[in-house]
């Protein structure tokens, strides 16, 4: 795998990177994400699926989509999902779980769909992982129908300068346990804080959500603000705008 140092040189050396990192540690990732997250994880989706307000038929897009747990939560509640996640060997875990959605691999900045084809985008972990967090944005808004609904959950960057220091200090350590015990590659894991540091956190992800056409923009703070998720909603107004000039 490519030295952490050089995964945040270019965007194109982060996608290179994250492809790799997330084949890696793709038949853990369950696992891991369990235990990084002291076991909420499972809670937090679940709120973030309430949040997302699914109406049976509406169609879904659920970016980053991992293993496919916010995918066959949102086909459950009756929507029909596309799950895309840029690691094929994570949706082939997806799809051994369950055939409910459908998964294909792609790339968040480039995404293979027609202007306003869903009326929600889901992600949980993917805007941090992103090579360009702006054309993601707009890639999403893009994809979205006016008035649909952006739910992301991730980590968050602490604006205070030594919870800040403290949280990534203790994700290093760990994640270069868990990265030692389970690929002997204490980088793997030391990948999270390193994404973090270069992360604007939730009231960064906001403004440029604001930017960038969306409104009813919500953070929503977990896990005493360590963590955190994000409601939205894509602006009606803006995205006529934009059809008018084009």
């Amino acid at each position: 795998m490519p030295k952490l140092e050089s995964a945040f040189e270019t965007p194109q050396t982060k996608r290179q990177y994250v492809r790799t990192l997330f084949a890696t540690i793709a038949d853990r990732y369950d696992l891991i994400t369990a235990l990084l997250s002291y076991g909420q994880d499972a809670r937090w989706k679940r709120r973030l699926i309430g949040l997302a307000n699914v109406r049976r038929g509406e169609r879904a897009l659920d970016l980053a989509a991992g293993t496919g747990d916010i995918a066959f939560a949102l086909a459950d509640r009756g929507a029909h999902v596309i799950g895309l996640d840029i690691t094929h060997r994570m949706l082939q875990l997806a799809h051994a779980k369950s055939s409910v959605a459908t998964f294909i691999t792609g790339d968040m900045t480039s995404l293979p769909f027609a202007t306003a084809s869903f009326d929600l985008v889901t992600t949980g972990y993917g805007l941090r992982n992103v090579p360009d967090l702006n054309t993601a944005i707009d890639e999403i808004a893009r994809v979205l129908k006016p008035g649909g609904r952006l739910l992301s959950l991730d980590f968050n960057k602490p604006e205070n300068a030594m919870v800040r220091a403290a949280y990534l200090g203790y994700l290093t350590v760990v994640g270069s346990t868990l990265g030692f015990v389970l690929h002997r590659d204490p980088d793997t894991y030391r990948y999270i804080p390193a994404s973090i540091r270069r992360y604007p956190g939730a009231r960064g992800v906001a403004e440029r959500l604001g930017a960038r056409g969306f409104d009813r923009v919500t953070v929503i703070p977990l896990l005493f603000g360590l963590m955190s998720l994000h409601s939205a909603r894509l602006s009606a107004e803006e995205r006529s705008a934009k059809l008018q000039s084009q």
